[in-house]
This record gives C-alpha cells, structure tokens and sequence, in this order.
C-alpha cells in the first residue's frame, strides 16, 4: 500500500467519513481556503488510479467510494512509522508518547490493559 500525499490523505478522510460522494460533496466538506473543483476531481482520479477509490457513474458525474478501509491504512501507517523512526520498537514509539504528552501512570496502566485484552482476543481467534 502506498503512502499518501497530504491533499490525498485530506480527500480521503472525507470519503471515509461520507462513505461515498461526488466532487463537490467532497469539496463541501474540506477545509477552507477550499481547492478547486478540477483539484479535487484530480486528486480523486489519481487515488483511483492508485487503487484507494472507485466510483460509479452517474448520468455525466461519477460518485466515488473507498476501496481502501480507514483502519487498514491507518494501521499500515502506524507500522510504517514504528519501522522507519523507532527502529520497529513499539516500547521506543510509546517512551516518546510517555515524554512528549506527559501520560500518566494511570494512562499507561490503561495502555498495558487494553494491549493485554488485544494478546488474549488474538491468541483465542488462533
């Protein structure tokens, strides 16, 4: 799975949230100062062309919606960052969040829990 530009990422978060929607649905929802429309349709054909959206035609306006699903890309970003920043250390990635976002112990004990009930959840599917 490639990785985004930030006007595609931006395109895409909109679609994930409408779930499907024509150029100017899109446009509506992003941030102002707004893209042009022929922006817009650009970045969404080029995720079609990278396999991120599809659409359906119709009359003379296509309708796009994800191919790709929200959580999947988020979690191959997710790993991304922990290989290429943190030396694929997960224990490294969150000694940064511990630092810089000043968790609390009751935070991490919170962080630790709900990783242990994810172990479980995976050793029980195996």
């Amino acid at each position: 799975m490639t990785q985004l530009t930030k006007a595609e990422e931006e395109i895409m978060k909109v679609l994930w949230e409408l779930g499907a929607g024509k150029v100017k649905d899109v446009r509506d929802r992003l941030s102002d100062p707004k893209p042009a429309r022929n922006t817009v349709s650009t970045v969404l054909r080029v995720l079609e062309k990278k396999g991120f959206v599809g659409h359906e035609s119709l009359g003379n306006v296509y309708r796009y919606h994800p191919l790709v699903k929200k959580s999947d890309y988020s979690k191959k970003q997710l790993l991304r960052l922990v290989e290429g920043y943190f030396n694929n250390s997960f224990p490294a990635m969150a000694s940064l969040f511990v630092h810089e976002k000043d968790l609390t112990a009751k935070e991490l004990d919170e962080l630790i829990e709900e990783t242990r009930k994810e172990l479980e959840n995976l050793k029980k599917k195996r």
